[in-house]
């Protein structure tokens, strides 16, 4: 140990700084980092462009317009990273939807629609994972089919008309606010979620075997891992927040139709993926998970005060993707030849 006052060599203090700038360089090049970087740069030119942006009550409001799919975006993140995909979370929707529609005409109270559309959610993610699991049928096969199964039962009920009718107090829940303060009551079970679903991911052996499945399914099957189980309940995760999403969908907007969250599929998967999560699973996290949502968000907002057109919003948005599934892995290597070149200068 070196004595207190005692002056510390000089090759040690450069070594100290380079060590010191290589965990700097790390930091800075996660593709969270950068994404938060790029969210940033989002806030600071909408409010440049339009004062309305920076508004506390406009700010509030427009999460209303992604909570349901920020909801359904967390269990897809797991379900990516165990290299799966779940193409139906939008069919699912509109199924609880409708049978909540039904229920709601009957007379069901507020209550026993939120059962229905989270066990709706639920069985239908349960016969996702068993048709997987037990027929060992790819995931994206089996999830289109799916998809097509519980929107066609939509439009085949429904057709042209719509459920409208639904308790007073059922409204609430997609558009009320906590208290007297103007968060929205989805934004607050969102933030609930988001930190249950972190605990879930990065705290738990639940969330260390579903990376473990991802990086090499056959590798964690004879590493003790239970992949089936572990697929299953995944998949199981997913359909119960569809549930819980088409519940708050079906009350923000009080009606029932076949073709409600059409499309929302590939919106809620684009926000993963822009959040690092590999398509092939095994890598991400959460944390860049949200601030994708955030950042798609606001957005969609930013160019809304504008009046961009939504194909443009589209447009940016797809280039947005390009560049999550191509930039990480170019910051990646990038990150890996400064950090050779600093450790060459270290040693020499």
């Amino acid at each position: 140990m070196a004595e207190q006052g005692k002056p510390v060599p000089p090759e040690a203090a450069a070594a100290q700084r380079s060590s010191g700038s290589l965990q700097i360089l790390k930091v800075l090049t996660r593709w969270e980092v950068i994404l938060l970087l790029i969210f940033l740069v989002v806030i600071g030119v909408s409010a440049g462009v339009s004062p309305y942006f920076l508004d506390l009550f406009n700010i509030m409001n427009t999460t209303f317009n992604f909570m349901e799919k920020a909801m359904v975006a967390l269990p897809m993140t797991l379900v990516i990273l165990c290299g799966d995909i779940d193409i139906s979370v939008a069919g699912i929707m509109a199924l609880a939807s409708l049978l909540m529609g039904a229920a709601s005409a009957a007379g069901a109270g507020a209550g026993a629609l939120v059962l229905i559309g989270l066990g709706t959610g639920a069985a239908a993610g349960l016969l996702n994972g068993l048709l997987i699991v037990r027929f060992s049928i790819p995931s994206i096969a089996v999830t289109i089919g799916s998809m097509s199964l519980f929107r066609g039962i939509a439009y085949a009920v429904l057709g042209d008309k719509a459920y409208t009718r639904y308790p007073k107090g059922f409204a609430y829940l997609g558009q009320g606010y906590v208290g007297d303060t103007l968060v929205p009551f989805e934004l607050l079970l969102f933030v609930v979620l988001a930190v249950l679903f972190g605990l879930l991911l990065h705290r738990t052996t639940f969330g260390r075997k579903v990376y473990a499945i991802g990086n090499n399914a056959t590798a964690a099957r004879f590493s003790g891992v239970p992949v089936r189980t572990v697929r299953l309940l995944v998949f199981c995760l997913s359909g119960l927040m569809s549930g819980l999403a088409s519940v708050l969908l079906t009350s923000r907007i009080g009606s029932t139709r076949p073709n409600i969250a059409e499309g929302w599929e590939l919106e809620i998967i684009t926000t993963v993926v822009l959040g690092g999560v590999a398509i092939s699973g095994g890598q991400g996290n959460l944390f860049g998970v949200i601030v994708g949502i955030f950042l798609i968000g606001f957005l969609k907002f930013g160019m809304g005060l504008i009046n961009v057109p939504g194909v443009v919003m589209n447009i940016v948005i797809g280039f947005l993707l390009i560049i999550a599934i191509l930039l990480p892995g170019s910051v990646g290597r990038l990150r890996n030849r400064l950090l050779l070149r600093r450790q060459l200068r270290g040693g020499g």
